[in-house]
């Protein structure tokens, strides 16, 4: 059944700009800081080749949350399903026309420039959802039929971005959609069903050898560090005692023997936590992830206060997304997760990453916004 978006009041320019919501601007602000003086140290007190292109990345974004917000959230309901069949297309062009970086094929290259669909893919999923349960009716969520779409939605980037090899962005992808399902309003007894399923194929891919060699190694890993500590233990085990040597307060800013002395890899993405962790200890990470759950509380808070169904749905995916980047990294730089790759938010070095964040509180922006905008069905407007 159709249903469309009542405008509010129509504001200037100026006074949408005002009513951006600045507490959440200036946490997203602050831990992107965090990003800045960390990536500063893990070049050994040099502001390239990572800390000043990140905060210069970094106020680009901004421009692009702000721009975001200012427009009115109907009309990104009407792209929701455009922005997706487009992330979804340039996942299906990757195999063909993507460029290969450590054995992967992720990247497109667009005059000059490396951008990677499934970041794109993680604000189009979130969109393309919520526009869908914005049109359905309550009883109409568990109903079997109404699940088909939903599961092709989530299923065929999923796929997409298993193949290229990204584990760790296929498992996010997956759990952010289900996420969005769930909030929507699905049935608990099917998602058990569906849970239980889920259970059925990872454990199929693992038998029947569908992982790569080297992602199964990856969960082994996890499970046991200690059963290969100069291989693919290391790096988790340099973690750890990185993490461990940082005490209650923490080594000093730049000082930490993990980092200055190349102990870790991938120090400027994958475990900058680490890094941070080491030289600021227990009260600085404590204190980081502080901040996430100041954003993620302040994401889930407008999403209450939206009146639009379609701006509850899609907040809701974007903090979740959100928050499974904070879960997952922090996790697996402490041994809770295997190593998948995946970064953390506006921290990691990575502009893509940094883009498809901001861009997604963009859209967490234009709901808080345009929060007075109701939602009625075309039934009852006759």
């Amino acid at each position: 059944m159709s249903s469309l978006i009542l405008p509010g009041p129509r504001r200037g320019a100026r006074e949408r700009l005002a009513q951006l919501h600045w507490p959440l601007i200036i946490l997203l602000t602050m831990i992107a800081g965090v990003g800045v003086i960390t990536l500063y140290s893990v070049a050994e007190g040099n502001w390239r080749p990572w800390s000043m292109r990140h905060g210069l990345r970094y106020l680009v974004a901004l421009s692009v949350l702000i721009a975001i917000g200012m427009v009115s959230i109907r009309h990104w309901m009407a792209l929701s399903y455009p922005i997706y069949f487009a992330a979804l297309l340039a996942l299906a062009a990757t195999p063909f026309i993507g460029e290969i970086n450590m054995g992967a094929r992720r990247w497109i290259e667009f005059s000059g420039m490396q951008f990677q669909p499934s970041e794109a893919m993680k604000i189009g999923l979130v969109m393309a959802l919520a526009r869908y349960y914005h049109g359905l009716r309550a009883e109409q969520v568990s109903h079997i039929l109404y699940l088909i779409p939903p599961a092709l939605m989530i299923g065929a980037p999923v796929g997409l971005v298993f193949i290229q090899p990204d584990l760790g962005t296929a498992l996010l992808l997956a759990a952010t959609g289900i996420i969005v399902v769930f909030v929507a309003g699905l049935s608990w007894r099917i998602g058990m069903i569906g849970a239980a399923g889920a259970v059925a194929v990872g454990y199929s891919a693992y038998r029947f050898e569908f992982l790569k060699t080297y992602q199964i190694e990856r969960i082994l890993t996890f499970l046991n560090p200690d059963r290969d500590p100069l291989g693919q233990g290391y790096h988790l085990l340099q973690s750890k005692i990185a993490l461990g040597s940082g005490g209650l307060d923490g080594k000093g800013f730049m000082n930490g023997t993990q980092s200055q002395l190349k102990f870790l890899p991938e120090m400027q993405t994958d475990f900058i936590f680490t890094i941070f962790g080491e030289e600021f200890g227990f009260v600085g990470a404590v204190g980081l992830l502080i901040l996430y759950l100041a954003v993620i509380l302040t994401g889930l808070s407008i999403a209450m206060s939206a009146k639009s169904h379609f701006a509850r749905l899609a907040v809701i995916g974007v903090v979740a997304t959100f928050s499974l980047y904070v879960l997952i990294n922090t996790g697996m730089v402490m041994g809770l997760a295997p190593v998948v790759g995946v970064p953390l938010p506006l921290v990691s070095y990575g502009g893509t990453v940094m883009l498809t964040i901001m861009a997604g509180f963009g859209l967490v922006m234009s709901a808080h916004v345009h929060r007075d905008q109701d939602v009625l069905r075309s039934s009852d407007l006759l």
